[in-house]
């Protein structure tokens, strides 16, 4: 056994205990700046409504700023990346769809992050449904009506979604899959620009979120055709899902998530949690995500990898089904 001088060992022991000391001070602390929440979605996109709601309530938790930072593209891999590759000292945080954690990963076996892995859970915060939307311009006010115009004139029908692998790029590829069409998929780099050609004309066809399409459809310049969850959306109640459209087992939702870079110390994650459990209790933030098309749902997740690679599992048998592939 290897001899060490008491002297040396006393320096080691005290330069430990500084360092104890100091994460202890620096937990207890927590947070002494203001945090980033990195949506990785465009501005004015679902991500970045619910981004800036939980944003401005986790303020009042927390004591300091939380500043939305808005990293779209690659399917919200850039924004996830950035995030997981940061330092995990509670400052930066993301808020993302299952599009970033478990839809990425079911079509692409080699990511810029480690959806499993690469993260800490804070909590789940809820979900939101996406919708059939159309250009007014389109003579369908149905599915049924959607899909014949489709297998009529097959070369003027393509579909765009908020990006490749998102959710929206997964519910046009299991419409396409259920109703028998082949509309082509175009992607865009978040929400906001997906409405402004859909809008515009650029593309027919788009399955975006009920929060961006709300505001279009009544003022006119999109017409809903349905929704892709199992049950109608409460923020569009009118609006018949597409199962009940004449496609039985369609389904799909968007549940939504906050998470930090892996590695955080105890304390500084338990403080997260605790300020968005306590965020997410209150009325005033629910109402704000109600009015907004969410649905709101709360909860721990004490297995973020097991939950991860387990929902992966079941999408990328979707993905197969379906013939969905990564661009």
């Amino acid at each position: 056994m290897q001899h060490i001088p008491f002297k040396a060992l006393r320096r080691t022991l005290f330069a430990g205990s500084l360092v104890f000391i100091a994460g202890l001070a620096s937990a207890a602390g927590y947070p002494e700046r203001p945090l980033v929440l990195v949506a990785p979605f465009s501005a004015g996109g679902a991500a970045d409504v619910l981004a800036r709601i939980l944003a401005k309530k986790l303020e009042e938790q927390l004591g300091q700023p939380v500043v939305v930072e808005n990293k779209p593209g690659a399917g919200t891999a850039i924004g996830a990346a950035a995030v997981a590759n940061a330092k995990p000292d509670g400052y930066t945080l993301l808020i993302s769809s299952n599009s970033t954690f478990t839809l990425n990963p079911a079509l692409q076996s080699k990511l810029s992050y480690d959806p499993a892995k690469g993260f800490d859970a804070i909590g789940m915060v809820g979900s939101v449904a996406l919708a059939v939307l159309v250009n007014p311009s389109v003579a369908a006010n149905g599915v049924k009506e959607l899909v014949a115009a489709a297998k009529a004139s097959p070369d003027k029908y393509v579909y765009g979604s908020f990006g490749n692998g998102t959710s929206s790029n997964f519910a046009g590829a299991m419409f396409n899959a259920s109703t028998g069409l082949s509309m082509t998929h175009i992607p865009y780099k978040g929400s906001a620009p997906l409405m402004t050609d859909l809008i515009g004309g650029q593309i027919p066809v788009s399955f975006d979120t009920v929060v961006a399409a709300g505001p279009q459809r009544k003022n006119g310049k999109v017409k809903v055709l349905a929704v892709t969850t199992a049950k109608r959306s409460a923020l569009m109640p009118d609006v018949p899902t597409v199962a009940e459209s004449g496609y039985p087992g369609y389904e799909l939702n968007a549940w939504i998530a906050l998470v930090a870079p892996r590695g955080l110390p105890a304390d500084v994650k338990a403080r997260l949690e605790k300020a968005l459990a306590t965020t997410m209790a209150t009325a005033d933030t629910q109402d704000r995500m109600k009015n907004a098309g969410f649905e709101p749902g709360y909860q721990a997740i004490p297995d973020w990898a097991g939950m991860v690679t387990a929902d992966t599992a079941r999408m990328r048998k979707i993905a197969e089904q379906s013939q969905i592939k990564a661009e």
